[in-house]
């Protein structure tokens, strides 16, 4: 279960072996079953999670109860609230599972013991969450300057492989429309009459 985990930070920089077993140390495996939580709304985000297997979706429920997914993770990627974690605050977001999904988890203390002992995973989760910061930056410009049909074309540039895994209720809900009118974007780009 470890090795997607460390081949994804042999893509930053190389890890000696007693780095490679010290992460496997810390970072703990969990299967989830689909809807299942990881945070909640109200919890302090502690972990920093990294889905191995299935896709974990980033949200905020407004006062009137509508959905905005902010963030989806699939293989590979790394997902956790950041204000809450550095901050130390309750969180103001959900982390669910949208399918049966294999995630590893490095507690707070855990990274900050990795960090002080092997200072290439200081380097490694730096460009991470620079990373992060810069796809929400793209994201809050595609939000509030982009049509619904870019933010469409952008979320498929983004996610490619979630196009015919998750629900067009939670795309349009990542794009900011209803479903029904993400209906008709698809049938524009597509060619169709609408």
């Amino acid at each position: 279960m470890h090795d997607p985990l460390i081949n994804s930070f042999l893509n930053y920089w190389p890890l000696e072996e007693q780095a490679v077993q010290a992460l496997k140390s810390k970072a703990i495996g969990h299967a989830l079953k689909k809807k299942a939580f990881i945070l909640k709304e109200g919890q302090e985000c502690n972990h920093f999670t990294f889905v191995v297997k299935g896709c974990l979706k980033l949200y905020h429920i407004d006062e009137q109860g509508s959905q905005h997914n902010l963030q989806f993770a699939t293989e590979n990627n790394w997902l956790a609230d950041y204000g809450s974690f550095y901050a130390e605050e309750p969180s103001e977001l959900n982390i669910q599972a949208l399918e049966p999904t294999e995630i590893l988890q490095i507690g707070k203390n855990d990274l900050f013991d990795l960090y002080d002992k092997f200072p290439v995973f200081d380097r490694n989760f730096r460009i991470i969450i620079e990373n992060a910061f810069i796809e929400q930056q793209k994201r809050l410009l595609q939000t509030i300057s982009s049509t619904a049909e870019e933010r469409y074309l952008y979320f498929l540039k983004k996610y490619p492989d979630l196009y015919n895994r998750i629900s067009n209720v939670q795309i349009a809900s990542y794009i900011g429309v209803t479903p029904e009118f993400l209906s008709t974007i698809r049938k524009k780009i597509t060619g169709n009459k609408i």
